[in-house]
C-alpha cells in the first residue's frame, strides 16, 4: 500500500507544491481544503500530472469538519503516514504589539495554533497505525527569537504580532509533541519555507512555492534515524 499524506491548506501555494512533490515521490496525497470545490480542482490538476490525489474538506477551526475529515481518512485508508500542517493565516489587521487588536490575535491563534493542535490530535491514532509516520508543521523565520531579536536582520522590522507569535507557539508545539512521541517511530519537525511568492508572501517574494515546499518534503520523508523536535529551513536548522 502506498504511503498516505494529508496536507492541510493544500489547494494552492506551498501546500499544493508539497502535495505535488510528495505525490511525485509515490505517495497518495490528500488535499485538505476549506472549499471542497477548490480542493477537487487542485487534485484534478495533480492527477493530470500522474499523481494520485484526492480532495478532503477541512476547516481547521471547525471541530465538526475535523471529525468528518478524520473519519473519511480512517474509512478510506485506515492509516496516515504523513501529516503536513500547512494551513495558516496572517489575519487582516495584523500589526505591531501596540497596534494590533485582540480579535486579530485570536484569529491568528485559532487557525495557526489551536486548529493545528486539534487536527494533529484527531489524526494521531491514524498516524500511530502507520508505524513510522512523519508530522511536519509549517513555521517561519519570523518565529525565530534569534532572528527577530537581531536589529540587523530584516525579520526585526516585520510588525505582524499575530502571525509571528502564533508561529513561535507552533515551534513549541512541535518540540513538545516530538518529546511526547519519542520512541514511537513518529518524527515531528517544523519547516521554514522562506519568503515565497504566494497569496500570503506576495508576488515580489524571492522564492517559488516549489522551492519553499522542498524543506517540508524533506522532513516528511526522513528515514528512521531522522531528527525530531527541530525547525529547519533550506539552509539548515533554524535558530530559536
Amino acid at each position: 500500500m502506498n504511503k498516505v499524506a494529508f496536507i492541510t491548506g493544500a489547494n494552492k501555494g506551498i501546500g499544493k507544491e508539497i502535495a505535488r512533490q510528495l505525490g511525485a515521490a509515490g505517495q497518495l496525497v490528500l488535499i485538505g481544503a476549506r472549499d471542497l470545490a477548490r480542493g477537487e480542482a487542485a487534485a484534478k490538476k495533480l492527477v493530470a500530472e500522474g499523481i494520485e490525489a484526492r480532495a478532503v474538506q477541512l476547516e481547521v477551526t471547525d471541530p465538526a469538519s475535523i471529525r468528518a475529515a478524520t473519519a473519511r481518512i480512517a474509512a478510506e485508508h485506515g492509516k496516515l503516514d504523513v501529516l503536513v500542517n500547512n494551513a495558516a493565516i496572517i489575519p487582516t489587521g495584523d500589526a505591531g504589539v501596540t497596534e494590533v487588536a485582540a480579535a486579530t490575535l485570536r484569529a491568528a491563534y485559532e487557525t495557526n495554533v489551536i486548529g493545528l493542535v486539534e487536527v494533529t490530535t484527531a489524526l494521531l491514532p491514524l498516524l500511530r497505525k502507520a508505524g513510522a509516520a512523519r508530522i511536519v508543521n509549517l513555521s517561519t523565520s519570523l518565529a525565530s527569537f534569534t532572528q527577530v531579536g537581531d536589529v540587523a536582520s530584516p525579520m526585526s522590522t516585520v510588525r505582524t504580532l499575530g502571525y509571528n507569535s502564533s508561529k513561535a507557539a507552533v515551534n513549541m508545539v512541535t518540540v513538545m509533541l516530538a518529546n511526547e512521541l519519542r520512541g514511537t517511530g513518529i518524527l515531528v519537525n517544523a519547516a521554514d519555507p522562506g519568503h515565497c511568492a504566494t497569496d500570503m508572501g506576495g508576488e515580489d517574494a524571492d522564492r517559488t512555492p516549489a522551492q519553499g515546499a522542498a524543506v517540508a518534503v524533506r522532513l516528511a520523508t526522513l528515514g528512521p534515524d531522522g531528527h525530531t523536535g527541530e525547525v529547519h529551513a533550506e539552509s539548515g536548522r533554524l535558530p530559536w
